[in-house]
């Protein structure tokens, strides 16, 4: 206050509001596009509290939030980008999104109000889920709030998103990659050939297709049809050129690919095709997508389907607990297998479907032989000449 006791100009006024018993505070903050007043209305038991409260309520003005952003909870910012924030992922990983902010995110600070939100606390949460989850879903879990608060900040909720100056922690080592043995290789090939998933998993070990991949493989991209005589030769083939991804598309451009098929690929296709015909006839009911790896039903598998019939299949295989191993390990085998036997990382990465050998290399850093041998062979040349010399 001034000396004469008065406030400046600009600091609004305080009146004693009889009827709720409270002082009320209220200051012009601006003008609307019509020219009137915009103003901020605070209450308190004193004027100094009524006061107190309006300068937060002008502060958050002049910080462009919205009326009633201080009541807001970080469940109703999660919330809001679940149900309004995910225009493009597609339903599964929108799904995936929901079940880990309802699992781990809301259950923890869903009750927090969004501005009181510190990043110390935000830390503090992060690092209690590396007992549970791995550093892939810790970074998803990060990732989830992370938009939640800057949906809630880009309308006004929130100055901030201290959600961007944590950093996800290392969690529970995931589960290792692995690759099938030459010998397990054949076992697999020799024990399952009863299976009916059998056709399945030569061409997954065989071409190394993405279980994605093979999923949403249909007849119309399988040519079987060879003629050596032909200039140039024309060899059986498939077209790798869609997944069921939600775009139909695979996962990379660089994924599209035609590949030549190996002859035990070709005879089991055929032997595939003609009983996918019978099953088709004895069915009381058929959804005809053309695809080659269906359902009983013609429908396409999801995962779980072939992960089930996958580890069913090898039941039959000695040496092999089925628990140990998963469909896209047949992929990681092909790979070993090219590998082991001398085919160069490019070519390896052309096959796949890499965009470079960079990937090949980071994915399947376990599978693959030392390529670069050059120096060593030298080596070995040098020294070997030098003890013969001695």
């Amino acid at each position: 206050m001034t000396a004469s006791g008065r406030r400046p100009p600009g600091d609004g006024g305080v009146y004693w509001d009889a009827k709720r018993e409270r002082f009320i505070a209220e200051r012009t903050v601006g003008y609307d596009a019509r020219g009137k007043r915009i103003k901020r209305h605070a209450s308190g038991k004193s004027e100094t509290a009524a006061l107190r409260a309006l300068a937060r309520r002008v502060k958050d003005y002049d910080a462009g939030l919205v009326v009633g952003s201080e009541r807001v909870t970080v469940r109703q910012a999660v919330e809001d980008w679940l149900d309004y924030g995910q225009a493009g992922p597609d339903p599964n990983t929108r799904q995936k999104n929901r079940d880990l902010c309802d699992k781990h995110v809301i259950p923890a600070l869903g009750g927090r109000r969004l501005r009181d939100l510190r990043a110390e606390e935000v830390d503090r949460w992060l690092r209690s889920l590396t007992e549970d989850l791995a550093t892939r879903s810790i970074r998803d879990v990060r990732w989830c709030l992370s938009r939640s608060v800057g949906r809630a900040m880009a309308r006004g909720y929130v100055e901030r998103n201290v959600v961007e100056l944590c950093v996800a922690p290392r969690g529970k080592a995931g589960r290792p990659s692995k690759a099938l043995t030459l010998d397990q290789a054949r076992d697999v090939l020799t024990h399952t050939k009863k299976d009916s998933l059998y056709c399945y998993i030569v061409m997954s070990l065989l071409t190394g297709a993405r279980t994605e991949e093979l999923r949403a493989l249909r007849w119309e991209n399988v040519h079987l049809a060879s003629d050596p005589k032909a200039v140039p030769p024309v060899v059986p083939y498939v077209e790798v050129w869609r997944s069921v991804r939600s775009t139909g598309d695979t996962k990379t451009r660089k994924s599209r690919r035609t590949l030549a098929l190996p002859v035990l690929v070709v005879e089991e296709l055929v032997k595939h095709r003609a009983r996918q015909a019978q099953i088709r006839l004895r069915a009381e009911f058929w959804r005809d997508d053309d695809l080659v790896f269906p359902t009983q039903v013609g429908t396409q598998m999801d995962a779980a389907n072939v992960r089930r019939d996958f580890r069913r299949a090898l039941k039959s295989v000695p040496n092999i607990d089925p628990d140990d191993w998963t469909p896209r390990e047949m992929r990681h085998s092909f790979v070993s297998l090219l590998s082991e036997s001398g085919i160069p990382l490019e070519e390896i990465s052309r096959l796949v479907g890499h965009k470079g050998t960079e990937v090949t290399e980071l994915v399947y850093r376990k599978q693959l032989r030392p390529v670069i041998e050059t120096g060593a062979q030298v080596m070995d040349v040098i020294f070997k000449a030098q003890a013969d010399k001695g």
